[in-house]
């Protein structure tokens, strides 16, 4: 087996990481991502997502399922659902939400396609 040549791994601490604002499909910033495959359009595929104490995502729907885990803090959902850090939540596609988190969070998600804004 050959070594792994330089430019074919990419290595961040998400502690040290600079994450950058996710923009929507709307143009419209919405959190904050770490996304190292630069390939896949931003916030898609896998990626850590970070949202700030207080702070409301935009309501979307999904295109695909999303598959997240909540490595720090709390999720709030539009329906009073509460996620906390080491759940470990699945969201079918075409399911539509926003999320509130008090104190802040960060996730990582795995979303096969962009997210929508219809309304």
């Amino acid at each position: 087996m050959k070594a792994v040549d330089e430019g074919e791994r990419v290595v961040v601490n998400i502690d040290e990481a600079e994450f950058v604002p996710y923009i929507n499909d709307r143009g419209q910033e919405d959190g904050l991502v770490l996304q190292l495959d630069t390939d896949r359009p931003p916030g898609t595929g896998f990626h850590i997502y970070k949202m700030e104490p207080g702070y409301t995502t935009i309501p979307h729907r999904h295109v695909g399922n999303e598959e997240f885990y909540i490595i720090s803090g709390d999720i709030t959902e539009n329906d009073g659902t509460v996620y906390r850090a080491g759940d470990l939540v699945l969201m079918k596609s075409g399911t539509e939400h926003c999320s509130y988190t008090e104190n802040g969070c960060v996730i990582v998600v795995y979303l096969p396609d962009s997210e929508t804004i219809d309304w």
